[in-house]
């Protein structure tokens, strides 16, 4: 029997950005909220120190920042024919445990969306045609656009002091930003920065292939930043450690750098750390949420009652969360019926290693240290010769050189041995790396649901997920790549190594944790879990925040758009729905 505790105006579940946001914005109408976060509690000070956060072996190596598989996974396979299998060790994809959630080892990479991106199908109709997109790609809209966004894109870009600069100012395109970007209203609150050795020889060579470069947006702060909510930010420093680590400087944003010294000291927020929230408590009808049933470290249960429940966790723990609480149809593939756990999307990637004669200085360097072009993003290029949706950018980033895993070697080095040691030495300080980052459609055989074998450490049913690269993925993969590879022969290199994204999808070697759907938007509930204002259609008083909301996943990273749309669910809480609690769209 499950311990009842004293009830609260809103529970969130998970403890990162998005819940951080909704605490702050909750708060300020009077509401008493809690926060329940399955890790660790974590601050800036002392857990980030740079006298130890910067350890490669145990946070990059040892993933000392990330979910343990133990305690919890997910089975995996490529198609419905396959038997899934558990993860047993973390690999393609790494989700963050603890406060802060995946916003403490993030690289900083913070994207707006392209105005194509949210209205996708009528766009690609518009543009090409019904008959251009595959039958078995459940491309949708979003059910919100870009211009909607657009002042809460702001409002996280202004909490995190982001360094950049402006592509497009209302509308007049400034030329050292990225030209292909939406209208946005003001500049970025902070100038680029630095530019390392590599980024101004991608730029040189990007140039005289006709392309646009700019400097990629940071959320690393290239200049000391006092934000709107008060809370001052450092300079970074370029020492290289921002992903998979913690920022000891107060340099990269984070929901510790940014928000929690205001949101902690107040009187209406609580956390708790070491809940393990297992369902979503509901009523007898199954149409209204009571609280939530969470587990503590010491295997006790617990129920927290609540008015709202607000769903904050890493999207496949949303969604796991919606399928085991029976929130929501789920998805069939079979009948194509069904929508919780539906349109689960990825990322694709790959890369271009450079060798050149020049010194790069690859150990100095932040997150989002990049210049990029964006000429083939998105629907940023004609589409129609090449048969293909979707796109992504191209760049060259200097996050660091550490020293286990960041190396490039030329074709045929020896693995091991003199060799080896005699190539690293040679190249470690005259390489780079280019990379692709794109985008990943939705299908109908890609999807998540409960796996009818193996099961938690609860005795809750593992949540399955069945994904693999698709036919327009692997085509649009090669269209970039082969466009990154002739800006690498533009840099004059000695050698390059092209590495093509071929095969099935892998779960084993890391690529990103940009993980989306499941619990998608849209203006259907026939085909999303949510409305446009992330609010659950079959239970009013449940929201569901974070990239679980994509329906399917566009070419860049997807944090900033993770911010704005917790921005823009609060402040429909605050101006809407607390003033009349129920449906805030009628079908």
């Amino acid at each position: 029997m499950a311990i009842r505790l004293e009830p609260v105006d809103v529970v969130l579940v998970g403890f990162g950005w998005t819940a951080s946001i909704i605490a702050q914005e909750l708060t300020e109408e009077g509401l008493q909220v809690l926060a329940l976060e399955r890790g660790v509690d974590r601050a800036t000070v002392p857990d980030f120190a740079t006298t130890h956060v910067q350890d490669e072996l145990k946070y990059a190596m040892r993933m000392g920042m990330f979910q343990a598989p133990v305690r919890e996974t997910l089975t995996f396979r490529n198609s419905r024919d396959q038997t899934a299998l558990p993860m047993r060790t973390l690999g393609s994809f790494r989700p963050g445990a603890g406060v802060g959630g995946a916003g403490v080892h993030w690289n900083g990479q913070t994207w707006r969306f392209l105005p194509a991106d949210f209205e996708i199908r009528s766009h690609v109709e518009a543009r090409y045609g019904a008959g251009f997109i595959p039958p078995d790609m459940t491309l949708q809209d979003w059910g919100v656009t870009y211009d909607e966004l657009e002042p809460y894109y702001d409002r996280f870009e202004y909490l995190c002091g982001v360094s950049g600069k402006a592509g497009n100012l209302n509308g007049t395109v400034q030329a050292e930003g990225n030209r292909f970007e939406g209208r946005r209203t003001r500049d970025y609150p902070l100038p680029p920065l630095e530019r390392s050795a590599g980024t101004l020889l991608f730029d040189k060579a990007a140039r005289e292939l006709g392309y646009k470069p700019f400097a990629a947006p940071a959320a690393n702060a290239s200049r000391p930043y006092l934000n709107p909510l008060g809370v001052q930010m450092g300079q970074c420093t370029y020492c290289g450690f921002c992903e998979w680590f913690g920022c000891g400087n107060y340099s990269k944003a984070s929901p510790q750098s940014t928000i929690l010294p205001v949101l902690l000291k107040k009187d209406n927020f609580s956390y708790r750390t070491g809940c393990d929230v297992t369902r979503v408590k509901m009523d007898a009808a199954g149409k209204k949420a009571r609280g939530v049933i969470y587990v503590d470290l010491e295997g006790r249960e617990y129920e927290q009652p609540a008015e709202l429940v607000i769903l904050c966790a890493f999207a496949q723990h949303n969604v796991h969360l919606l399928l085991l609480s029976g929130i929501g149809q789920p998805y069939d593939p079979a009948t194509n019926t069904g929508v919780t756990g539906r349109n689960y999307a990825y990322q694709i990637t790959s890369s271009v290693d450079v060798f050149v004669d020049e010194i790069m200085n690859p150990y100095m360097g932040a997150g989002a240290l990049g210049q990029a072009i964006d000429e083939f993003n998105g629907d940023n290029f004609d589409h129609g010769p090449e048969g293909f949706i979707g796109g992504g950018y191209i760049a060259l980033w200097t996050t660091g050189g550490r020293p286990i895993l960041q190396h490039h070697l030329p074709k045929g080095t020896p693995t091991w041995g003199g060799g080896w040691k005699k190539a690293m030495a040679e190249n470690y300080l005259k390489s780079v790396s280019i990379s692709t980052h794109g985008s990943v459609m939705s299908y109908r055989g890609c999807y998540l649901d409960l796996d009818p074998t193996y099961r938690d450490y609860y005795g809750n049913p593992l949540l399955r997920l069945t994904f693999d690269f698709q036919k327009n993925e692997h085509a649009m993969s090669d269209y970039l790549t082969e466009k990154a590879a002739l800006i690498a022969k533009a840099m004059n290199p000695r050698s390059i190594n092209i590495k093509k994204r071929q095969g099935h999808y892998s779960i084993v070697p890391y690529q990103t944790t940009h993980n989306t759907g499941g619990a998608v938007m849209g203006d259907d509930p026939r085909t999303s879990v949510v409305n446009r204002y992330l609010q659950c259609w079959d239970a009013p008083n449940v929201f569901v925040v974070g990239a679980s909301a994509f329906p399917q996943n566009a070419g860049y990273n997807p944090t900033g758009t993770v911010g704005a749309l917790a921005y823009w669910a609060a402040d429909a809480i605050r101006k809407q729905y607390l003033a009349n609690p129920g449906p805030l769209v009628r079908t």
